[in-house]
């Protein structure tokens, strides 16, 4: 059961303006598609653009990290500072996700610039308030118009958290209609004191 939604109001726009005003986050990220092994991941994200993945599942231990300094990636597949490491470039197929993202782009505010994109082309619907595990969230869907698509994406469901107003779930699809991928964003924590982010490096 949802709430009314508020006519008028622009969760991506918002959105888009709390992740410019942020330094940095973490999260859990657990993304789901059909037919593709699930994947759970350590996310953490500092301005202007590193990004840094440790892996829960699949490939559980392995770490990278992405310099916007450098262009280029760093694996340790064992491991942060362990033995292997490989530098890589963002486009390089063994980092790839299964949907074809890429890490240098796989930020929040990279998916919220995509979303803008997609309803400069079509439709944008506020559903309601739903709860999103313990969270309150406002349900969005934004759909394209027929012959567009950003990124292979034509229809956008999110729910973005009625606290820091970024997305805590993100559902994407083809134009036939067919789920791409469903993306929880579990412990958001916005602004973490420098402390206490892993190294970027």
């Amino acid at each position: 059961m949802t709430d009314a939604p508020i006519p008028g109001r622009d969760f991506v726009f918002e959105g888009q303006a709390r992740f410019d005003a942020l330094a940095n986050y973490r999260v859990t990220l657990k993304s789901t598609s059909a037919g593709k092994e699930p994947v759970e991941v350590r996310y953490g994200y500092r301005k202007p653009g590193f990004v840094r993945m440790d892996f829960i599942r699949p490939h559980a231990g392995a770490t990278l990290v992405y310099s916007p300094e450098t262009g280029k990636v760093m694996l340790w597949p064992f491991g942060f500072d362990t033995f292997p490491r490989l530098m890589l470039n963002p486009d390089s197929r063994m980092i790839l996700s299964p949907q074809g993202h890429r890490v240098d782009q796989s930020d929040i505010g990279t998916l919220l610039v995509n979303v803008r994109e997609l309803q400069r082309h079509g439709d944008t619907q506020v559903v309601g308030d739903e709860r999103i595990g313990t969270r309150s969230a406002s349900h969005v869907v934004v759909t394209c118009r027929p012959g567009h698509t950003v990124t292979g994406v034509s229809r956008y469901e999110l729910w973005f958290d009625a606290g820091h107003g970024l997305p805590v779930k993100v559902a994407s699809e083809h134009a036939s209609g067919q789920p791409i991928e469903t993306v929880l964003l579990e412990d958001l924590r916005i602004d973490v004191p420098e402390s206490q982010l892993e190294p970027f490096g």
